[in-house]
């Protein structure tokens, strides 16, 4: 007999699962209209008729759906298949339905290579501006989109090649098959330049060519870095032993299937295990006999590709500066509901500090990549002489902040943060690859000091950019001064010691310019804290150190949602 002493008690309902004091899904905005940082640069530099496209994308791109699908496409990573199950070699590689769903959309509104299909003012800033918000959302697909961008004026150096491919390019279908070209609703090209005993020195170089028929070649390398090996094409460098004292490689547009169907020589080796940059599949790639096509003259490969590696440079800026929107999107969405120590988290000084100057360097950011893409709307003398040294510098710069700058926003979100659950661990893992991909630190600061020596109208025009503020901050006119005089130092160096002082020349030119654009843009109260926070005397070592007496609400304003 059970006594009332010894009865098994009910269970208690599960009230320690009651879920509060955590924000909302970041769904259902639109990423376009609530970033009034990217609104107004796309205006001022030209790309005001884009705002109903943009409008759309920044709809598409803050649904719930479409961020499931990045997670998914993150989670899923591609798949190599060497060889189909009876054996033969098919060398295919398997992407998750959730990825085809991203980077088809990329492709339907233009991320690609809009500015190309429809040349106008502003078509460069429009087109930068759908492919940062799609690049924010997910940013593994933006490599093959970059790059089909990017192939298109080296395509133009082969005009038989390009009047075939480039209607391919800018066509706005997308299917992730492999099969002949002109059945395709619209293709990809990539490219693959560097081998393992080179790397960022292409002209060691040991794939060579041999001519073949009908204007054909056959190409015989290994290839160690192929990103985004499905790929309906790929620009490539390889020998063709020209006879020179030095080899200099020439640039061939390599299909992986030809337009009869017969798939080329193609073999992809393994697919690399990348620290980020998951959902894009990068590969080891072997040409045994591959048809490939001259693009270029002859011997001048890296004449003929460098307008490829100066538009995925820009590209990077791009996507490191929709990195940084995300990031501080994110972190200001957790600190806008979630409360600690009796208030809110947005509203207490110390983390509003953090959040403002994080805000800060998203905006600089932001400013500096529509500059750019607007240099490259405008086909003068002095655009284009900007643009040479201003890519290369703000690639440098802003691609190298935007891991730093991953790591304070996850910080914001404490613990969850850190996890695979929320989006700001994927961010900070992706954002190193802007930075190396398309020339490393050095390689981009001795690419300035290059510029610097052979085309000194670059520095020209960059100077003419910088004048547009001259006297409208002190802080900004002493950079720039001793800026000059650092350049005017680096000119009448030894190589070494110029080699030595490139970094520091890239960093304050970056500066620079950043401070210049803020200056020009943004209200007052954000132009003199990020002046202060960057080029003044008593500047901080890490993100929150504003100088007393900022409102840092104000800047923020700019950055919230809604």
């Amino acid at each position: 007999m059970t006594t009332a002493l010894h009865r098994t008690p009910a269970p208690a309902p599960h009230t320690t699962h009651d879920v509060t004091n955590q924000p909302p899904e970041r769904v259902g905005l639109n990423e376009y209209l609530d970033h009034p940082v990217l609104r107004d640069a796309v205006h001022a530099f030209g790309g005001g008729w884009g705002e109903d496209r943009l409008t759309a994308v920044g709809a598409l791109v803050g649904t719930g759906e479409l961020q499931q699908a990045a997670d998914l496409a993150n989670t899923h990573e591609p798949v190599l298949h060497t060889h189909d199950r009876r054996g033969k070699r098919i060398d295919e590689v398997e992407y998750h339905p959730a990825y085809h769903r991203i980077i088809g959309a990329a492709v339907a509104h233009g991320a690609h290579t809009s500015a190309w299909a429809e040349p106008r003012p502003g078509a460069n800033v429009v087109r930068g501006a759908v492919f940062s918000l799609f690049a924010q959302v997910e940013p593994g697909h933006s490599c093959p989109v970059s790059m089909t961008h990017a192939a298109v004026p080296t395509l133009r150096f082969a005009p038989a090649l390009a009047e075939v491919w480039e209607p391919r390019l800018l066509a706005r279908g997308y299917d992730g098959a492999l099969a002949a070209p002109a059945a395709k609703p619209g293709v990809l090209v990539g490219m693959a330049m560097t081998e393992k005993q080179g790397g960022s020195d292409v002209r060691a170089n040991r794939t060579h060519a041999i001519g073949g028929e009908d204007g054909a070649w056959l190409l015989t390398g290994h290839k160690w870095f192929c990103s985004a090996p499905m790929s309906d094409a790929f620009l490539v460098l390889a020998q063709t032993e020209a006879g020179e004292d030095r080899p200099a490689p020439s640039c061939f547009l390599v299909p992986r299937v030809l337009d009869d169907g017969t798939r080329n020589a193609f073999r992809i080796q393994r697919l690399k295990d990348k620290v980020g940059n998951r959902a894009n599949a990068s590969s080891e790639i072997e040409l045994d006999g591959t048809v490939a096509f001259l693009v270029g003259e002859r011997g001048r490969g890296v004449r003929t590709i460098i307008e490829m590696v100066q538009r995925t440079r820009l590209d990077c800026v791009h996507g490191t500066a929709a990195g940084m929107r995300q990031s501080v999107a994110e972190a200001l969405w957790h600190a806008r509901y979630r409360r600690a120590f009796g208030a809110v988290l947005v509203e207490q000084p110390a983390m509003t500090a953090v959040l403002a100057d994080l805000a800060l360097e998203s905006e600089a950011a932001t400013l500096t990549s529509m500059r750019l893409a607007a240099a490259y709307d405008a086909e003068t003398e002095a655009e284009r002489a900007f643009r040479r040294l201003a890519t290369a510098v703000a690639k440098y710069w802003v691609c190298k902040r935007g891991p730093r700058h991953a790591y304070e926003a996850m910080e914001c979100l404490g613990g969850n943060g850190y996890t695979e659950d929320f989006p700001l661990g994927r961010r900070y893992r992706e954002q190193p690859v802007m930075a190396v991909w398309e020339g490393s630190g050095n390689v981009i600061a001795l690419d300035v000091l290059r510029a610097l020596a052979r085309e000194p109208e670059t520095v020209d025009a960059f100077a003419a950019e910088l004048a547009t503020t001259a006297g409208a901050h002190p802080l900004l006119d002493a950079h720039v001064a001793g800026t000059q005089t650092l350049l005017r130092e680096i000119a009448g160096a030894e190589p070494a010691d110029a080699q030595a002082l490139a970094r520091t020349l890239v960093e304050r030119l970056a500066l620079a310019l950043q401070a210049s654009l803020v200056v020009r843009h943004s209200p007052s109260g954000t132009a003199d804290a990020f002046v202060a926070t960057r080029l003044g005397p008593d500047r901080g070592h890490e993100y929150g150190t504003l100088p007393r007496g900022t409102d840092a609400a104000a800047i923020l304003s700019r950055h919230s949602d809604g």
